[in-house]
């Protein structure tokens, strides 16, 4: 999943980017609130994690422009200011939580995980393909009955995938959702990937379910499934 992180303390905005991006998410990071508005309106994020106090324009005035805009992807403050007012505020302008400083990580992500579990749309609680299925919040993934182990990076990737199930989604996009990668990083980590995955949800089950599209990407079909 790809998260937005805008926070002009740049190092507290560097260990935010590790422990998620370790924690299995794409981040990004920008340090003003001009720049986090621009990225919140065009880029395809799932979460935004917004600071308040930012040079530029305010976290608020970035709240308040995006949901004037309809735009509803679900925000996380981080604020020094503690009063009800302040969170209140926040809140009133269509953040959907907030979370004061100093906090701790363990928080941050659960509650963090809590947003994308209600997203903006619709979700289902467990994504289903076929007899595979994956419990984004349990962080489980079964075929059938039986369970299988994935890593963090393993895990990513088949959501990503699940969601977008029966579409065709080319390496670039992969590496970009997936990985949160620059652009000149070698598109073979997803090939690599792609065989770690088949290697255990497909091959110990006689199944077929990520097939390779030939010049275009990779595509996750129902296991029963015969389309070429």
């Amino acid at each position: 999943m790809r998260l937005l992180v805008v926070e002009d303390e740049e190092r507290m905005a560097a260990a935010l980017s590790r422990g998620l991006t370790a924690d299995g998410f794409a981040v990004d990071v920008v340090h003003d609130g001009k720049a986090g508005l621009e990225a919140a309106r065009f880029g395809e994020y799932d979460a935004v994690i917004l600071d308040v106090m930012l040079p530029g324009l305010s976290g608020y005035e970035v709240i308040r422009r995006l949901r004037a805009d309809d735009n509803w992807v679900p925000v996380l403050m981080l604020s020094a200011k503690d009063g009800e007012y302040d969170q209140s505020d926040g809140l009133d302008l269509g953040a959907d939580d907030y979370l004061t400083k100093p906090f701790s990580y363990v928080v941050l992500l659960a509650r963090l995980r809590a947003l994308l579990r209600r997203g903006v749309r619709a979700r289902p609680a467990i994504l289903s393909v076929g007899d595979l299925s994956l419990d984004p919040a349990a962080q489980r993934v079964r075929r059938g009955d039986t369970e299988i182990s994935l890593s963090t990076r393993e895990f990513t990737l088949l959501e990503y995938l699940m969601r977008h199930a029966d579409q065709v989604l080319s390496k670039v996009e992969l590496l970009d959702h997936v990985w949160g990668a620059p652009v000149d990083t070698d598109v073979n980590v997803v090939e690599v990937y792609i065989g770690y995955l088949r290697k255990k949800i497909d091959h110990p089950f006689d199944r077929r379910s990520v097939r390779t599209v030939r010049g275009a990407g990779y595509r996750l079909v129902p296991d029963l499934d015969d389309r070429r």
